[in-house]
């Protein structure tokens, strides 16, 4: 049995017939830049998330990028996120001219230690990016509870978090704004790249539609310094037709990651992933939405080569933290900078996730590990 790591095709065959007629009436109208599609979907995803407004763009980064620099984040200022998060969160940071003030992760939910947020901030803090990671939230109560003593900005990376929850809302709703990313793999992926900003700031929402849209109210206007960052009217006709189904593919990725989980429990020197408890709160939202499943083992790159080899196709997110990348050395954050975070990166396997996956995949990826592992 040969399991990719996530299987895109499977996802289309289910919605062929609804993306061939929407991407047939995009050409059809020739609606490729802005439009009524992306018009569309705009405002039905920022229904969906419970927001009061959603501004599509290319791409997550740029969805973190717009969102700091509507926030008026720029040169001198410092910003906290975690250094356990793909590198686009602290590129972000940095192309809005500010400085990424790193810390580390907790240990079980991998998500960003507010106690090292607090300890984090300095005079020139100007907001926090917690990252929902793995689709699981931040603890955000304790997240904006350091944002009010201090004045902060929370600016939500819920790039790898669509339609999970914190306490009866959907995260990207709690802070000042919140980020997604479209890209395809994703929970909510376009059949190319793409993100989203959302708020439920107008003042906020005309300011970023304006920096995606070469700081333009009308055609040949420009009130400042903008960006081409638009999302294309065929990526906004397949979100359309993929949003109806998320709830049910990520409650389908929910149960995989139970049946993980059951079968994986007593395998020694393998730990699976924690839910936090009560994140949910009884809202009927879910807390992860396990965009990944990540499991931590010793010897990890053996293990890894070994199922491999047996046809499970797993990965590795993400071997290299941000404060120890070429494009980081300014940091001067150097190995044993984050204890939690580099020994996740030594030790994770991401294994395969997506919503078309059976307790036959399941099985023979878990029993596959279990020989991996001695076990």
């Amino acid at each position: 049995m040969k399991i990719p790591f996530v299987d895109l095709g499977a996802q289309y065959r289910g919605i062929r017939e609804e993306v061939l007629a929407a991407v047939d009436s995009v050409c059809s109208e020739s609606r490729f830049i802005l439009g009524p599609d992306v018009a569309q979907f705009e405002t039905e995803f920022a229904q969906y998330v419970g927001a009061g407004h959603a501004i599509s763009v290319a791409s997550g980064t740029d969805a973190l990028h717009l969102a700091l620099r509507a926030l008026g984040i720029g040169p001198g200022d410092e910003v906290i996120t975690v250094a356990n998060t793909f590198i686009a969160t602290a590129l972000a940071i940095s192309h809005a001219g500010a400085t990424p003030v790193l810390v580390d992760c907790l240990p079980d939910s991998y998500n960003i230690d507010p106690a090292a947020v607090r300890r984090a901030v300095t005079p020139r803090t100007k907001a926090i990016v917690p990252v929902h990671l793995y689709g699981q939230a931040a603890d955000m109560d304790a997240i904006l509870e350091i944002a009010r003593e201090h004045g902060l900005k929370v600016v939500e990376d819920a790039c790898q978090a669509h339609g999970a929850g914190w306490k009866g809302k959907r995260l990207g709703t709690m802070g000042e704004i919140g980020c997604f990313s479209f890209y395809p793999g994703k929970n909510l992926g376009a059949y190319g790249d793409g993100g989203a900003v959302v708020t439920n700031d107008a003042v906020l929402a005309r300011q970023l539609r304006l920096l995606r849209d070469y700081g333009s109210p009308e055609k040949y206007k420009h009130q400042f310094k903008g960006f081409n960052s638009r999302l294309d009217g065929l990526q906004a006709a397949v979100l359309r037709v993929k949003l109806p189904h998320l709830d049910a593919w990520n409650a389908a990725r929910f149960r995989n990651a139970q049946e993980y989980s059951r079968r994986l429990k007593d395998v020694p020197g393998v730990k699976t992933p924690a839910i936090v408890a009560d994140a949910g709160a009884d809202s009927g939202l879910l807390p992860h939405v396990f965009h990944l499943y990540v499991v931590q083992v010793a010897q990890r790159d053996a293990v890894l080569a070994k199922i491999r080899e047996a046809g499970v196709i797993a990965l590795i997110h993400y071997p290299i933290p941000v404060h120890l990348q070429d494009a980081y050395a300014e940091l001067g954050r150097g190995q044993g900078s984050y204890p939690e975070t580099e020994k996740l990166a030594g030790r994770a396997i991401s294994l395969p996730m997506f919503p078309e996956l059976t307790v036959e995949q399941i099985a023979f990826a878990c029993d596959t590990l279990r020989a991996a592992c001695g076990g």
